[in-house]
C-alpha cells in the first residue's frame, strides 16, 4: 500500500487549526453545531496525520545519521536500531491513517429507520422477525439508542409479520446498514411435534433518518386513508380509526403508522414516507449501491439470504465474509452482534481501500 502524499496529512492538519480557529468567533448558532461536529471529526484524523508526519520525520533523520561519513560509529547503530523500530511501526501507522482518510457516507452519523419483514416460512418466518426485532432492540439498547416503534403488524402465533421502527442515536445507520438483506433462521418450530428442523426467512432493511430532509411531497401525489389499528384483542384493541396509511402515487411507496394518536400516526406516516423518498434519491445518485441493496434484500425468498441463524448447531454464519460464530445465543441478545459488524465494516474498508490503491495505480 502506497504512503499518503505529505501534502494531503498537511491539509488535514491545517483544515482543523481552521475550523478550530473558526470556532472561537462564530457566533451564529447553526454554524457553531456544524463547526463543532467537524472538529470533533477531524480531531482525531489531524493528530493521527502529525504522528504520521512525526514518524516519518524521525526515519528521515535516522537516515540521514546513518549516510553521514563522518558520525561516529556508535551513533550510527543505535541510528539502524531506532530505524528499524520506527520502520516496524510504519505499516500500522500508514494504515490507520488510510482507514480514518477514506470516503464516509455522509449519512454514517444519522439515525436509522429499521424495517423487519416475515418472509418465506408462516408464522415461524413471523417468530423470528421478533427474534431479530428483539435483537435490534437489545443492541441498541447497549449502545444508549432509542427505539421508537412506527407500525407493527403481529403474527397469528406470535412476533411480527411487520414491524418499522426508528433507531434514534448518532452513529446508528452507520453501523446497522450491514444488516440489510435476507436473514435465514434453522430450528425445529415449538409447533413442530416430530423435531423436523425448518428453515425460514426474515428480511431487514436499514434506511438513514438525517437531521434535514429536504423532499418535498406534493399533496396531489399522495392518498391518505384512516383505518382501525391491529392489536393483540381484549381491551387493547384501538376502537377508533386512527391509523394511517399514504400513497404515494409516482412510485407506489406504502406507509404505515398504527399507534393511538391519529394526530401522530399522519405526522410519522409523512415523515417515513420522506425518509424512503430520501434513500431512492441516494439509490438513484450510486447505482452500484443500489444494485447491492436490491440484491441484498431480495424477495425474501430463503435460497437469498447473507445470514444464517443454524440452531441445532448454536451458530451464525455470515455469507458475504465467511465469517461463522458459535455464539448464536450472545448474537441474539444483542452482545454478540459487534463481532459480526467489526468484521463486516472491516471487510467494507479493505475493499474500498484496495479501490483507492487501484485507482491509485
Amino acid at each position: 500500500m502506497a504512503n499518503l502524499p505529505e501534502t494531503r496529512l498537511r491539509q488535514m492538519i491545517d483544515r482543523f487549526d481552521q475550523v478550530e480557529a473558526r470556532m472561537g468567533v462564530a457566533s451564529d448558532p447553526k454554524e457553531i453545531v456544524k463547526l463543532s461536529r467537524e472538529h470533533a471529526e477531524l480531531k482525531a484524523i489531524a493528530e493521527k496525520a502529525k504522528e504520521v508526519l512525526a514518524l516519518r520525520s524521525q526515519i528521515a533523520d535516522a537516515d540521514a545519521l546513518i549516510a553521514d561519513a563522518s558520525a561516529d560509529r556508535e551513533m550510527a547503530d543505535m541510528a539502524r536500531e531506532e530505524r528499524a523500530d520506527l520502520r516496524a511501526r510504519q505499516p500500522g501507522l500508514e494504515h490507520q491513517m488510510q482507514l480514518m482518510l477514506l470516503p464516509r457516507d455522509e449519512d454514517d452519523a444519522a439515525s436509522a429507520m429499521l424495517e423487519v419483514r416475515a418472509g418465506t416460512g408462516g408464522d415461524e418466518a413471523a417468530l423470528f422477525a421478533g427474534d431479530l426485532f428483539r435483537m435490534y432492540q437489545r443492541y441498541a439498547q447497549a449502545h444508549g439508542w432509542q427505539v421508537e416503534v412506527v407500525s407493527a403488524t403481529e403474527g397469528d402465533a406470535g412476533g411480527y409479520k411487520e414491524v418499522i421502527a426508528e433507531v434514534n442515536g448518532v452513529g446508528a445507520f452507520g453501523r446497522l446498514k450491514f444488516e440489510s438483506g435476507v436473514h435465514r433462521v434453522q430450528r425445529v418450530p415449538t409447533t413442530e411435534a416430530s423435531g423436523r428442523i425448518h428453515t425460514s426467512a426474515a428480511t431487514v432493511a436499514v434506511l438513514p433518518v438525517p437531521e434535514e430532509v429536504n423532499i418535498v411531497v406534493k399533496p396531489e401525489d399522495i392518498r391518505l386513508d384512516t383505518m382501525r389499528a391491529s392489536g393483540s384483542g381484549g381491551q387493547h384493541v384501538n376502537k377508533t380509526d386512527s391509523a394511517v396509511r399514504i400513497l404515494h402515487i409516482p412510485t407506489g411507496i406504502i406507509v404505515t403508522s398504527s399507534e393511538k394518536s391519529q394526530h401522530y400516526n399522519r405526522a410519522k406516516a409523512m415523515e417515513v414516507l420522506k425518509i424512503r423518498l430520501y434513500e431512492r434519491e441516494r439509490e438513484a445518485k450510486d447505482s452500484a449501491r443500489s444494485a447491492a441493496r436490491k440484491s441484498q434484500i431480495g424477495s425474501g425468498d430463503r435460497s437469498e439470504r447473507i445470514r444464517t441463524y443454524n440452531f441445532p448447531q448454536g451458530r451464525v454464519s455470515d455469507h458475504r465474509i465467511n465469517l461463522t460464530l458459535h455464539k448464536l445465543p450472545q448474537v441474539l441478545e444483542g452482545d454478540g452482534l459487534d463481532e459480526l459488524l467489526d468484521a463486516l465494516q472491516a471487510e467494507d474498508q479493505a475493499e474500498r481501500l484496495a479501490a483507492m490503491d487501484q485507482e491509485g495505480a
